[in-house]
């Protein structure tokens, strides 16, 4: 038995990308259809900027293949605003805001931390026991909306299926091998992250699912990888995928967030060529 590979680009949306990946003359609306026509996952990053509308989520969902999937990326105003606390109200409008009208394309949320939240066993335990495990679980969250959302919110699912979730800290606290075990707990993966050494890089296994992302190996959010760089991606994945670290097979959902220079997109198709 083996996992899935799931490898695709952090957003689609850039500029640098047109007359470069995207051809000339092809049109904004068609350019997540051009990615999902090369990659077969998308890490979504605007619902981290602000709530969307369920309109956009349905747009996305009828501009992918069937078995494409979209990573999520929750709201910085419960990671960064917040910071974990009191987030009940923030958590009901974001699973409100649409993110159940993707259906079967809808795969795993990654939550990402500020440097400036160190690991705290109460406050990460208390945060995880609350996000949702199935799409009932954040239906029933999401009915809890504020009036923030009065009219715009979506309350459906087409089946009540499992939902996963990633946590990608920047704290050298993480480290902390009580981190991993909170973790561990509640399923949710330790996101492996390449920053070019901005902050630290975390390699423990802690749920039934990984996550990577690729934010460029020497220089942050720009730098593409090498061929031998590649190579070396493949290897850990093909080992995540094959549970070499447990006896556990996973899932594996790799991002390239190295876009400033339209290098995401061009090491998402070489890796997931060698995956393959």
């Amino acid at each position: 038995m083996t996992g899935t590979a799931y490898v695709g680009v952090s957003g689609w949306r850039y500029p640098r990308w047109r007359g470069d990946f995207y051809p000339r003359g092809l049109v904004q609306r068609r350019e997540l259809a051009y990615v999902a026509e090369r990659l077969p996952s998308v890490e979504l990053n605007g619902s981290f900027y602000s709530l969307q509308r369920p309109s956009s989520y349905q747009r996305w969902r009828s501009d992918v293949p069937d078995d494409f999937v979209f990573a999520v990326k929750g709201s910085r105003y419960v990671t960064h605003m917040l910071r974990l606390h009191g987030v009940g109200t923030a958590l009901a409008n974001f699973f409100a805001s649409g993110v159940l009208a993707l259906g079967p394309a809808l795969g795993p949320f990654l939550w990402q931390l500020p440097e400036r939240v160190e690991f705290d066993r109460a406050d990460l335990d208390g945060f995880l026991a609350q996000l949702p495990r199935t799409t009932g679980e954040a239906l029933a969250l999401a009915r809890r909306h504020d009036e923030r959302l009065e009219g715009r919110a979506w309350l459906e699912i087409d089946a009540d299926v499992p939902l996963c979730h990633a946590l990608e800290p920047r704290a050298q606290s993480f480290a902390d091998p009580r981190a991993a075990d909170v973790l561990r707990a509640h399923d949710v993966a330790l996101v492996q992250a390449d920053t070019a050494g901005r902050w630290p890089a975390f390699d423990a296994v802690t749920a039934h699912h990984a996550y990577i992302r690729l934010h460029g190996s020497r220089e942050l959010y720009a730098s593409g990888y090498a061929a031998d760089e590649l190579d070396a991606w493949a290897a850990r994945i093909r080992g995540l995928l094959d549970g070499s670290p447990d006896g556990i097979p996973r899932d594996v959902y790799v991002y390239f967030d190295n876009d400033a220079r339209g290098r995401a997109p061009y090491d998402a198709v070489e890796l997931a060529a060698r995956l393959r």
